[in-house]
């Protein structure tokens, strides 16, 4: 049985396709954040998803159990589930996905995402990570990246990262789109480490900055922009009420300001 399951086939004129994977790849959740806030607001629905039978270890990621109304039992198991949204202000529609890394079989799992690319006459995958870095949290958030083209990085003021060491599944997914010969950007946004929050959204904000910049995309941000700062105010208040987190920003700052 092929992993892709199409729930039905949506007409879509040029469509990019912008995916999140929750875990290593996703400080802060920012990413898997940013990606469900514009598949909502743009009300994008399910047409295709990747059975998780392959690819997860459910001991380490379990299905949950749901109540319906009250009393029957529904079950309900993690997977990459694709949410389709035509945009008839812009030239191309939407695709959006996020779900958990998954655990195994990352070759075939890429493969399975790669024939969805085909099948929907994807022209562009953006992929989108978050990452833990010494930054000061009061600067707008850095966000890094790769891409196909490096014009397409340009285009946004997106430095190119030169990262190398262990890598996720979007590492993985993105070689597997150069070997393809498939257009692809992926955005990195850098969180400070010492802010252990949980969502944070400056990291979503910056990265669909860049992604509605990049793609032409009319989403209203507002709803977001609002939530992060009242996020960085709470953060504000945290830092100047702790000591030694205090103390370690202003070094931070001495070492930015030396560079």
């Amino acid at each position: 049985m092929e992993p892709l399951r199409f729930h039905n086939r949506p007409v879509l004129r040029r469509p990019a396709l912008i995916l999140a994977f929750s875990g290593w790849n996703d400080a802060g959740q920012s990413a898997t954040a940013a990606v469900r806030f514009l598949s909502e607001q743009l009300g994008a629905t399910r047409f295709a998803s990747i059975d998780p039978e392959e690819f997860y270890d459910f001991t380490v990621s379990r299905p949950h159990v749901r109540l319906i109304e009250g009393a029957q039992r529904a079950l309900y198991w993690i997977t990459l589930d694709f949410h389709a949204a035509a945009v008839g202000a812009t030239s191309r529609d939407y695709i959006f996905a996020w779900g958990p890394e998954p655990h195994l079989k990352w070759k075939t799992f890429t493969d399975a995402v790669l024939q969805l690319v085909r099948e929907c006459g994807v022209e562009l995958v953006v992929t989108l990570g978050g990452y833990l870095a010494e930054v000061l949290y009061a600067r707008p958030v850095p966000v890094t990246g790769f891409a196909s083209d490096p014009e397409l990085l340009r285009r946004i003021e997106v430095g190119a990262t030169r990262y190398e060491g262990p890598t996720g599944i979007i590492g993985v997914l993105g070689d597997a789109c150069r070997a393809a010969a498939v257009a692809s950007v992926s955005l990195w946004a850098a969180l400070p480490h010492y802010i252990a929050a949980v969502p944070n959204p400056r990291g979503a904000l910056a990265l669909l900055l860049r992604v509605t910049e990049l793609l032409a995309l009319p989403a209203d941000l507002t709803p977001l922009q609002n939530e992060a700062a009242e996020f960085e105010q709470r953060v504000n208040e945290a830092v100047a009420g702790d000591v030694q987190l205090s103390a370690y920003v202003r070094e931070l700052k001495k070492r930015e300001s030396s560079n």
